[in-house]
């Protein structure tokens, strides 16, 4: 599911209240320990797909905390942040709640949340770097990562026999190599690999794998550095990847890419673990040859390591107006801790930290996504970074690139003059 981070500019109003109610608020503390109520929001995922490991959680604290009450309330994504930033303006905050991990930035740099004590929480010492980036902000926690989901390719195991290619490929040149002869037996209105252009997490991928990134920080001042020469080799060898294999509407983003594969139009994805699956489906499927066809790998990158992937995922935070924060970090301890964890990954979730990802490696029907997402990446934690993204400045870029409107260099220029002008400001 996509979660769009909501810029600073929009809850900017919400929060010149939680300023004026005066002290930070700590959640490793022992402020609210001793409360009465505790109140979680979470999103409908845990409400629908594993409503046992909140009960768990709630059971685990109540044991500690007779007489204790927790209230639960359930949102849907694209209702959940509307209702937080109301809520937040007012005294009637909730102690614990779900946040996507794109989204917590911009209620960090805003001062919505509690700082924590990283320490207090289960197998913190091996968050997944993505999921503790997406917490952390100017050297304090503000989250905990809940669980993640990553990225891997996917290919039509018969196109790839088609052309003599029995086993997924393990190298970047084995790959091309594949593609390069379905594309040519396929021909030209046909995708050897549908990458949609606008799809800035996969570009941004090829930019990580070649030593490139998105914005560097320096002395506390960020600076876009897409047209470095790291990011520049990735930025075109992702541009090579379009031109080569991908001949749908070079102005599309990945929305409807499940869509397109189950059209039978394309033999290979890079996409988020779950876009498979959700292709081969009976009701996506419309050339009948998906199921049992349809193979998941690890994405090996032109560097000769695996693709680093963003990992997207689910975060809990504690808001600084709780009356509870000691007990709200108990809580998220208990359900997002190590026993939660292995609830989660039985699941299907990708866990919060290596040590359990190690152990998914080890099994075969999880060991590709969970190889996968060893190497990872997360946007630049920098105050302005929500402008970023609202003005869809990275992908303004990739479709110059993608359909030869601009040069490589000259559109990672414009990205990063347009990215210099927004993304220190609060």
């Amino acid at each position: 599911m996509k979660r769009k981070l909501i810029s600073a500019i929009g809850i900017a109003g919400m929060m010149v209240s939680i300023a004026a109610c005066g002290g930070e608020g700590d959640g490793g503390s022992d402020k609210g320990a001793d409360a009465k109520e505790l109140t979680v929001w979470l999103t409908v995922d845990a409400q629908n797909n594993w409503p046992e490991l909140v009960k768990a959680a709630d059971a685990a604290v109540k044991k500690k905390h007779p007489g204790l009450k927790i209230n639960h309330e359930y949102y849907g994504w694209p209702d959940k942040n509307a209702k937080l930033d109301a809520v937040l303006a007012t005294d009637k905050a909730p102690d614990v709640v779900e946040m996507g991990n794109t989204e917590m930035l911009g209620y960090m740099v805003k001062g919505a949340f509690a700082p924590l004590d990283q320490a207090k929480f289960d197998n913190s010492d091996a968050w997944l770097d993505g999921l503790k980036a997406s917490v952390t902000y100017e050297g304090k926690t503000y989250g905990v990562p809940y669980y993640a989901g990553g990225r891997v390719a996917n290919w039509r195991k018969d196109v790839a026999a088609s052309v003599g290619v029995k086993s997924a490929p393990k190298t970047y040149k084995e790959l091309t190599a594949a593609l390069d002869k379905i594309q040519k037996k396929q021909g030209d209105k046909y995708s050897a690999w549908y990458q949609p252009t606008r799809d800035w997490y996969a570009a941004m991928s090829f930019v990580y794998d070649a030593g490139g990134a998105i914005a560097t920080e320096s002395g506390g001042q960020w600076k876009a550095s897409l047209s470095s020469p790291e990011s520049l080799k990735g930025l075109k060898e992702f541009k090579n990847v379009v031109d080569s294999y991908m001949h749908g509407d070079k102005t599309k983003d990945e929305s409807d890419r499940y869509i397109v594969y189950g059209q039978g139009k394309s033999s290979m994805i890079f996409a988020a673990a779950w876009e498979g699956a959700t292709a081969e489906d009976p009701k996506n499927d419309k050339t009948g040859k998906l199921k049992g066809n349809l193979e998941n790998f690890v994405m090996p990158g032109p560097s000769g390591k695996n693709m680093p992937v963003f990992l997207g995922g689910s975060d809990l935070a504690v808001p600084v107006k709780s009356d509870a924060p000691a007990l709200a970090a108990e809580w998220i301890n208990a359900f997002a801790g190590s026993s939660g964890q292995k609830g989660l990954m039985a699941k299907g979730n990708l866990p919060n930290n290596k040590t359990d990802l190690a152990t998914l490696k080890n099994d075969p029907k999880t060991a590709v996504p969970a190889t996968a997402a060893e190497s990872n990446w997360f946007v630049p934690m920098a105050p302005g970074w929500g402008q970023v993204e609202k003005a869809q400045i990275l992908q303004t870029m990739l479709q110059s690139i993608g359909t030869g409107k601009k040069s490589v260099e000259a559109a990672a220029k414009e990205a990063d003059a347009a990215i210099d002008k927004v993304i220190n400001t609060k």
